[in-house]
């Protein structure tokens, strides 16, 4: 609006100006080279302006000609840079789709047109990642090095590529001058970080810890839980060797982060054998309260040392009052009940975990309970198979790997706090559980293990003398062959027989999968819940027992080869 009003004012002052040079007549005369030209006002100075006009007009052109080429050249500059943009754009595009010979045309295409560009160097290094070429790959990265926009960038595509080559030596160095060049770069602090945890310098990664909450890379919970798990991996490095330091690391450690169960473990065996009984028990119990663990109950109940069983089962009785419904406080008040003999205790503990679904522990403890209270081998050998199927107990567990200790680190990705008390992943086939820990302390049974042919289509067979022929509803059924007469019981002799034991104490006796190379030997227990036979590895007894077949099974031959090898596996836990 107020331009519109500006042209009619402008236009009614030309207006004004035309009509009052035109009631004003007067004449213009020029003498130029000895012509003389007379005209009007108002024709000289229409005649003026139009000689002005074409002057601007003659000077626009000789301009325009002279800054042509430049022109031109800037023109053809901006043409290849905007080819070269879109080559980048879908070169990134077919790397993202894995596209390798798009990928390779396109970068070919924008290294041609913007071969400056700090995206072409990108996309000639991924395009080479893609194809497998490390060696130009590296070469890119390189060249990122030169320019100041590119060279962090550059750094980290180079450690990438010394991790994946296996040089952590390269890779350190890499990182520690990503550190200098930006402090701000959060990769190449953690790879920093890393190193140094793998090479055990404790001291230079709680420095880095320290530089990382300084410039606010991690927040202040996520600091204090590293310090944490630092100060006790380098308390626990010299525990053997200056015991006082490392329970103040572990001290500290615990202040830092009260629910790490290694830093309060670590400590409370310290600080107990030093005779600081009260204030390890004031941190082992205020750990078990937010995270309740093995170690934390051993660590209480040697935190006085010299107690007796007895002494050793009521200290852990008052653990376990804390958390009164967790599993670990059942294990752990069994595990020192069956240790002092008081298997009622004990039975009571592993009640509510035997009621329900137990897990391995829970099997493994209810088969020590039932052999050394009773010496029931046969009990103690059905709760040990029904181990080998139950639920996995929580383990220290990093990166889908078990280990039977915490570690500060994961050994396969070198990352810090990684371990996790918590149910690995179920592996493949099953568990070895070694029993002889168990039934050691049993004394030998009076009768000896019945070793018995295995038939796989033969029903489950329970060792219950007199034993019965298995009735098979097959109509029509040819005649029953005869079954061997039963196991008659056996009654001490006048003069002792010296019997082999099924158990022996020194050898080791396992549960084994069906994969091991030895002779098949059942023994004479059945478990109800999953109605199979258990296999169980024992040494050959003296007295044999055929099991019964089938009225159509002949048995096998005389001459028969070896059974198939078997695989061995072992049990993580306790």
């Amino acid at each position: 609006m107020i331009r519109i009003i500006l042209f009619l004012v402008l236009l009614a002052g030309l207006a004004a100006g035309v009509g009052w040079v035109a009631d004003r007549p007067g004449q213009i005369t020029v003498t130029w080279l000895g012509h003389v030209i007379e005209t009007d006002v108002l024709t000289g100075l229409v005649a003026a302006l139009a000689l002005v006009v074409a002057l601007l007009m003659v000077v626009a052109i000789l301009r325009w000609l002279i800054s042509a080429p430049a022109k031109a050249r800037r023109a053809s500059r901006e043409r290849r840079a905007r080819k070269g943009q879109e080559a980048v754009t879908r070169g990134i595009l077919a790397i993202g789709a894995g596209d390798r010979r798009a990928a390779e045309k396109h970068a070919y295409d924008a290294e041609r047109l913007a071969p400056d560009a700090p995206l072409t160097l990108l996309l000639k290094a991924q395009t080479a990642q893609l194809a497998g070429d490390r060696s130009g790959a590296e070469s890119a990265f390189r060249a990122m090095l030169d320019k100041p926009e590119t060279k962090v960038l550059g750094l980290r595509g180079l450690h990438v590529e010394a991790q994946r080559r296996q040089d952590p030596m390269a890779a350190r160095a890499i990182a520690e001058e990503a550190v200098k060049t930006a402090p701000s770069a959060h990769w190449a602090s953690e790879a920093v970080l890393q190193q140094q945890s793998l090479a055990g310098e404790w001291d230079e990664a709680l420095a880095t810890v320290e530089r990382q909450a300084g410039a606010r890379l991690i927040d202040k919970d996520m600091a204090k839980r590293q310090r944490a798990v630092l100060l006790t991996a380098k308390a626990m490095s010299l525990e053997a060797t200056d015991p006082t330091k490392a329970k103040a690391l572990a001290q500290e450690a615990h202040g830092l982060a009260p629910s790490l169960v290694p830093a309060a473990a670590l400590y409370g065996r310290l600080a107990g054998a030093d005779g600081e009984t009260r204030r390890a028990s004031k941190a082992l119990e205020k750990t078990w309260g937010l995270n309740p663990h093995p170690d934390l109950a051993e660590a209480y109940a040697d935190a006085r040392p010299g107690d007796s069983a007895r002494d050793k089962l009521k200290r852990v009785e008052n653990l376990a009052g804390q958390k009164p419904g967790d599993p670990e406080s059942g294990l752990a008040v069994a595990r020192y009940a069956i240790a002092a003999n008081a298997f009622d205790v004990a039975a009571k503990a592993l009640e509510p975990l035997a009621s329900t679904m137990p897990s391995q522990r829970a099997c493994l403890a209810m088969a020590e309970l039932v052999a050394k209270e009773s010496g029931d081998t046969g009990r103690a050998r059905e709760w040990m198979a029904r181990a080998l199927r139950a639920p996995r107990d929580a383990a220290w567990t990093a990166d889908g790997q078990v280990s039977d200790h915490w570690l500060p680190i994961s050994p396969l990705s070198g990352r810090l706090d990684a371990f996790e008390w918590k149910v690995p992943v179920a592996e493949l086939g099953g568990p070895v559980l070694h029993v002889d820990d168990v039934l050691a302390d049993v004394a030998e049974p009076a009768v000896p293990m019945i070793e018995v042919e295995a038939v796989p289509a033969a029903p489950p067979v329970v060792a219950t003398p007199p034993m019965a022929a298995p009735v098979k509803a097959e109509p029509p059924a040819p005649a029953p062959a005869p079954v061997a007469a039963a196991a008659e019981p056996m009654t001490p002799a006048p003069e002792p027989v010296k019997a082999e034991s099924a158990i022996p104490k020194a050898d080791a006796t396992t549960i084994e999968t069906p994969m091991q190379t030895a002779p098949k030997t059942i023994a004479a227990t059945t478990d109800p819940a999953r109605s199979e036979i258990l296999d169980i590895a024992t040494p050959k007894p003296t007295a044999v027992l055929p099991l019964p077949r089938a009225p159509d099974d002949p048995g096998p031959p005389q001459d028969a080869a070896e059974p198939p090898e078997k695989k061995r596996f072992t049990l993580f836990g306790r």
